[in-house]
């Protein structure tokens, strides 16, 4: 298991959504074990594969405050979303330095398939459910600030090639 390297904003990769898994395998599984290694490295509470320039719809998520409960999801889609939204301070590692306070659905039900090849649908709430809206919009191709107005995304763009 090794801690990847994060590709940098603007790379074309993190605007291009990832292909679908078509079987779990051991080359899947140790792909998600390097993410939850680079996830832990960050520290974050979450990566899609893209982040890591691996273009499959992998993404896993641990917001657990003892850790090591990570989820792994292969082509994971929202199937219902809470009408009630929680603000969250989001940032990535792909553009490293900003941040900035995203309002996503509270709680949201996920269908994917699991680490056994088996379809799984669960009940994500609070940081674990803005973590993985957050890594399914990497796997399609759009980045937390794209929640922003176009003023707001500018400014934080902005700011984060001052800090190169």
């Amino acid at each position: 298991m090794t801690a990847r390297v994060c590709i940098p904003w603007p790379d074309k990769r993190l605007r291009t959504a990832a292909a679908d898994v078509a079987e779990i395998t051991d080359e899947t599984r140790a792909i998600w074990n390097d993410m939850i290694d680079t996830m832990e490295a960050m520290p974050g509470v979450g990566l899609a594969a893209v982040q890591i320039g691996v273009m499959q719809r992998l993404a896993v998520v641990d917001a657990s405050e003892a850790r090591g409960q990570a989820v792994r999801m292969a082509n994971p889609e929202v199937l219902h979303a809470s009408v009630q939204l929680r603000p969250h301070e989001e940032a990535s590692p792909n553009l490293p330095g900003v941040s900035a306070k995203i309002e996503r659905p509270r709680a949201v039900t996920v269908r994917f398939l699991n680490e056994n090849g088996d379809i799984e649908e669960r009940d994500f709430v609070g940081l674990w459910a803005t973590s993985v809206q957050h890594q399914i919009d990497h796997l399609n191709g759009k980045m937390y600030f794209d929640h922003l107005s176009k003023m707001k995304r500018d400014m934080l763009i902005r700011k984060a090639r001052k800090l190169r």
